[in-house]
């Protein structure tokens, strides 16, 4: 299945809009930085300030953005900063935590499937209520299975991996808390690979996650909120997107030279 071209003139659209906002707002950090400026030169920090900010804006809310709309583009329902209420009763929060410690500690390897089932065979009927976790990055149903996404960044460390791996069991038991039926799977999203062309060193996480469907990385989580092989179509509007705003782009750059 390949992208409709309403699909990439909304993910155009988006890029446009995302792009031209940062550079009619963004201003030159005024931090006092001796020793960078010193050895990289006002301008040069100045345009590397900038390139940041932009690597920040992508990550906050581009990508969330940009599932949403490969997801609504193949027929699914799906919804960024989603709210995911319910109740963990006492009994089930002190089984994911243990079943968190010992993961972490290599005590257990991961299976997705047996900790959904645990969870559900343990959690009871609680109220729909937030909860610190409430927010997921996205929600994707794609027939009657319900994923929820922490979209994370690229190169998250160890203790980070172990804090999100607390909340996808705890995503888990706050969604059966209100249908123990309900066809959750909870995921971690990185969108691209960093290693690129060597796979993403996920063997560090081995035991912690369930390698084979839990962490998805790049081309396959864009491909599969897309049911379809998409990635390099994105990728395509991407780049026809960026040569459109060149000249706006580079004007942006002879600026914080001039003023750098």
């Amino acid at each position: 299945m390949s992208l409709s071209s309403k699909t990439k003139h909304s993910i155009a659209e988006l890029l446009i809009i995302t792009i031209r906002r940062k550079l009619e707002s963004y201003k030159p950090e005024t931090v006092h930085m001796p020793f960078h400026h010193r050895v990289l030169g006002k301008d040069r920090y100045a345009m590397f300030s900038f390139i940041h900010s932009m690597n920040t804006t992508f990550g906050m809310s581009l990508f969330e953005q940009l599932a949403v709309i490969l997801s609504q583009g193949a027929g699914h329902e799906a919804q960024r900063n989603y709210k995911l209420l319910g109740q963990i009763d006492d009994t089930t929060e002190r089984f994911i935590r243990e079943l968190n410690y010992e993961l972490r500690g290599a005590k257990l390897l991961a299976d997705k499937e047996r900790e959904i089932q645990e969870i559900r065979k343990l959690i009871k009927q609680g109220e729909r209520q937030r909860d610190p976790d409430s927010t997921v990055d996205l929600f994707v149903k794609i027939g009657n299975q319900e994923n929820y996404f922490d979209i994370t960044t690229a190169k998250p460390n160890i203790k980070e991996f172990g804090a999100l791996k607390l909340k996808l069991l705890r995503w888990t038991a706050l969604r059966l808390s209100q249908d123990n039926d309900a066809n959750v799977f909870t995921r971690l999203a990185i969108p691209y690979n960093p290693y690129h062309p060597e796979p993403y060193e996920r063997w560090t996480l081995q035991g912690l996650y369930d390698l084979e469907s839990e962490i998805l990385v790049g081309e396959e989580f864009w491909n599969f909120v897309a049911s379809g092989n998409v990635y390099e179509e994105v990728l395509d509007v991407f780049e026809q997107t960026g040569l459109e705003l060149r000249d706006e782009i580079d004007r942006k750059f002879a600026e914080l030279a001039r003023t750098g």
